[in-house]
């Protein structure tokens, strides 16, 4: 954990969602629900990213009150809570999604497809649909191949449970792609891979000119290396106690894990209590 210095308090809460926010059985806690409500009641905004696509968050709006954007993709499409109305839109190239496709498959890992709106799978069978059925709340389109779904595509994800594999996956796609895409683990088990500016850093960079709030006054809370990239821009961050160590170390605090109301706490403790003490 890094040593903390003198922040400014916070005039927004960034927060991540899977591992973070709701627990491992994608439960939002009433106590979570309540921190979001005393943020508020402190004047300080709130608002979620994710590598969800933006129906997938759909179920946080009513209970958290959401009304600023919602950074799905990571922040390859920015939306307001509306669902309809798009802020910004970061889209992979047409030969970036090939040659990404490629390298997954070459590691012998099963490739996702997410367009703006909808989500491709060749076997709805295979590892980690249904699960991700059940988290974002709607179905895949089954494909058998992804040649005529090229254009316009927000996020491809690599799949596998030889997590080692999806590990090494991610280092050869860093490499081959360079900064001509994003590649990060969203999950052990998920690559994803999204345009450059598609990245929690720029979610952080992105909200502080929509919202008018300096980053330095925004506070960031995740579990996963993807969520380093927002705490290197934000002015505090705050690593779940189920993150790994490595992310751990790159965060200014360190809460309890999702599953012992770690969001909650990290509010309480991290955010609302500094503020008041301000």
């Amino acid at each position: 954990m890094t040593t903390p210095n003198p922040q400014k308090p916070a005039r927004l809460v960034i927060a991540d969602v899977d591992g973070t926010l709701v627990t491992q059985e994608k439960i939002l806690t009433p106590r979570a629900v309540q921190s979001v409500m005393a943020l508020r009641a402190a004047g300080i905004k709130f608002a979620v990213t994710s590598g969800r696509p933006p129906r997938g968050m759909a179920m946080l709006i009513d209970p958290l009150k959401i009304d600023e954007p919602l950074a799905a993709f990571n922040g390859g499409v920015i939306t307001k809570p509306d669902m309809t109305t798009i802020v910004r839109e970061n889209f992979l190239p047409r030969a970036m999604v090939e040659k990404v496709i490629q390298i997954i498959l070459d590691h012998k890992l099963d490739v996702w497809i997410y367009t703006g709106r909808d989500w491709y799978v060749r076997d709805v069978n295979a590892p980690h649909v249904a699960r991700e059925q059940w988290t974002v709340k709607f179905a895949p389109i089954v494909v058998p191949g992804f040649d005529n779904l090229l254009e316009n595509v927000a996020k491809v994800v690599g799949v596998s449970d030889d997590l080692e594999a999806v590990q090494r996956c991610e280092k050869d796609t860093q490499e081959a792609c360079g900064n001509r895409a994003s590649a990060a683990r969203s999950q052990p088990y998920y690559l994803d891979v999204t345009h450059p500016k598609a990245n929690k850093g720029e979610v952080v960079l992105a909200m502080s000119e929509l919202l008018n709030i300096p980053a330095d006054q925004i506070a960031t809370i995740g579990d996963m290396p993807n969520d380093v990239l927002m705490f290197r821009k934000s002015g505090v961050s705050i690593a779940m106690g189920n993150a790994s160590p490595e992310v751990q170390k790159s965060a200014t605090y360190v809460t309890a894990s999702n599953q012992q109301e770690g969001f909650a706490e990290a509010m309480e403790k991290f955010v609302l209590q500094k503020r008041a003490a301000n």
